[in-house]
């Protein structure tokens, strides 16, 4: 009787487990690649026009891109930036699965990004490009 106890509390953990996992977005092979440009400034308050000063890696380590389910509000990927050189430009890359998502900016101090939050519906094998311009705020 006893063992029969101890295997329906495993029949019903892994119920349970299998539930939550099917409830997952998202489904399947992660066959679609999200990638793009980055670029973050203002760096300093006072910036001249076409000045380039360099930035330091922690400015690109405090920064990411989040991904969220369709709703907008279960995280599905963090993804971080990688930055290009000493400057203020990188690029990142993201493998999915086919599905919804809504893709956002982890928003450090006064960062904005005027195209995020952004919808996007992503088929299979499909390759999306989503550039990302930093607004840090800083004047």
């Amino acid at each position: 009787m006893k063992k029969w106890r101890e295997m329906l509390i495993v029949i019903g953990v892994l119920a349970v487990s299998l539930l939550a996992l099917s409830c997952q977005q998202p489904q399947g092979p992660e066959t679609v690649l999200l990638q793009g440009a980055v670029t973050i400034g203002p760096i300093n308050p006072v910036e001249g026009p076409g000045e380039c000063p360099p930035v330091s890696p922690e400015v690109f380590a405090a920064r990411k891109l989040i991904i969220y389910d369709e709703s907008g509000k279960h995280l599905v990927r963090e993804v971080y930036f990688t930055q290009i050189g000493s400057g203020a430009i990188g690029y990142y890359t993201a493998q999915l699965a086919p599905g919804t998502y809504v893709i956002d900016i982890n928003h450090a101090g006064m960062d904005t990004a005027d195209n995020l939050p952004q919808k996007i519906t992503v088929a299979a094998d499909e390759t999306v490009t989503i550039d990302v311009n930093i607004d840090t705020g800083i004047r």
